[in-house]
């Protein structure tokens, strides 16, 4: 077929061939690791930034970074490792609420934290929509590396090792941040239940 791509990008040659200025390498490169970039934006989309900008905030800086690409580790890595650290940057730059308040919460994310106060049942299937904003909500309390952590570890399911690769933290520090990070989260819950006891 007329249409049929080549089976995988030579990324060596396709950044060579962009670090000398070449636009269509540069489209090659830029639709390679648009899918990568895409998942890791929208999993750590910062609140009041729209996925479009943070793209763009993204690729501008790997495009203007590829010079210090020194290829010790895969180029997916390294881009990865600027995508979450732009939208870090971001998510700090937008106010944490230290502390989420009842006040805060919608009429379903109430009965939620009610259903939690007085069980320890499931949730009913009904309330799902309500305690994944709920649970978006106590993340926000958290400062934007320790709901990187949350967000790696525990909602996408990814091991200490993924995580380094992805932050360039070293794993104690993943560890120390994620065992924090959940203490923090589980006080914030505890504050919200103890009001509807």
């Amino acid at each position: 077929m007329a249409h049929e791509r080549e089976p995988a990008l030579n990324i060596s040659a396709c950044v060579a061939r962009v670090r000398e200025g070449d636009e269509a390498a540069a489209r090659d490169l830029l639709e390679h690791l648009h899918p990568l970039v895409l998942k890791l934006v929208r999993a750590h989309l910062p609140r009041r930034t729209s996925e479009e900008d943070m793209l763009q905030a993204v690729f501008v800086k790997v495009f203007t970074r590829l010079e210090q690409y020194a290829g010790l580790v895969p180029l997916e890595h390294w881009v990865s490792r600027i995508a979450i650290n732009t939208c870090i940057h971001q998510i700090s730059k937008e106010r944490v609420r230290p502390e989420l308040r009842y006040a805060d919460l919608s009429e379903e994310e109430e009965q939620v934290v009610q259903s939690l106060a007085v069980s320890s049942e499931d949730l009913e299937p009904s309330q799902s929509i309500a305690s994944h904003e709920l649970v978006t909500k106590l993340l926000e309390t958290l400062s934007p590396s320790d709901r990187m952590v949350i967000t790696l570890m525990h909602l996408e399911g990814r091991s200490v090792e993924e995580v380094r690769q992805r932050t360039g933290w070293s794993k104690s520090v993943i560890k120390v941040r994620a065992f924090r990070a959940r203490r923090k989260l589980r006080k914030q819950l505890d504050m919200l239940l103890s009001k509807r006891k």
